[in-house]
């Protein structure tokens, strides 16, 4: 199967290697994200016939339902949605963190991630398209610091099982992604720090950008009789820690 993909946040890591792998596996594709000179370097390297590159904040209502209004004829015909946009901000404990970083990671992985779908649904129904979303391991595995992030990632793989049923007899495939630690700008991002995220990555064989974008392909190249509901990957280096106990004199 190839077609036209839209895919959110693809100015680095998983997105901006998705729209390479999709365009090298002869797909059109939509890329967005709030940094247009990244945007534009991905139409330059992959040509402008392949790549249409709009630039917004996931939380810009208005943005979203421009960019999706006013797509040219060439990109308009949308048979998939990669929900990949989304952040992580602070590692501190719930008492001690940041209520405004708690916001904007609400406004961008869950609210702007249904605007978006929600403008798209009935273009994707018409085609009998698909949707991927990405989610994380945070969705089901707690941690210390995790708390928003991983409330917003366990809503984005319980939305899309609801929308797998909600769509049911329409033909659209819906697929929530669920991976652990991929060596992208996300821990740099959460912490601001690069000697942090050196030290997260340091001797651990991490997955890469490139992994999750085959992983991606791969669900959207099945046949579209076969759905694929959810796929949770981590690195061999990655698996699960105990409870924590605390103890009291």
């Amino acid at each position: 199967m190839t077609g036209t993909a839209f895919i959110t946040g693809a100015t680095a890591g998983i997105g901006a290697a998705s729209a390479r792998r999709f365009v090298a596996a002869g797909w059109k594709v939509v890329v967005t994200g709030r940094r247009a000179d990244r945007l534009e370097a991905l139409v330059t390297e992959l040509g402008a016939d392949k790549v249409h590159a709009i630039a917004f904040d996931m939380r810009d209502d208005a943005a979203i339902d421009l960019a999706v209004s006013t797509l040219p004829p060439a990109f308009a015909g949308i048979d998939l949605l990669i929900n990949n946009a989304g952040l992580a901000l602070g590692t501190a404990p719930a008492q001690q963190a940041d209520l405004a970083q708690w916001r904007q990671m609400i406004d961008t992985n869950v609210t702007g991630l249904v605007t978006i779908t929600h403008k798209l649904l009935p273009t994707l129904i018409a085609r009998r398209g698909g949707i991927i979303n990405l989610s994380s391991v945070a969705a089901t595995y707690p941690y210390r610091g995790g708390n928003v992030y991983g409330g917003t990632k366990a809503f984005v793989r319980q939305f899309s099982l609801d929308l797998r049923s909600d769509l049911h007899g329409t033909g659209v495939r819906v697929t929530s992604i669920e991976p652990g630690m991929v060596e992208t700008e996300f821990t740099l991002i959460r912490t601001g720090s690069q000697a942090a995220s050196e030290r997260l990555y340091d001797g651990t064989s991490p997955m890469t950008g490139e992994d999750i974008a085959e992983t991606l392909l791969w669900v959207a190249s099945q046949p579209a009789h076969l759905n694929i509901n959810a796929i949770e990957l981590m690195p061999v280096s990655q698996s699960f820690a105990g409870f924590q106990i605390a103890r009291h004199p």
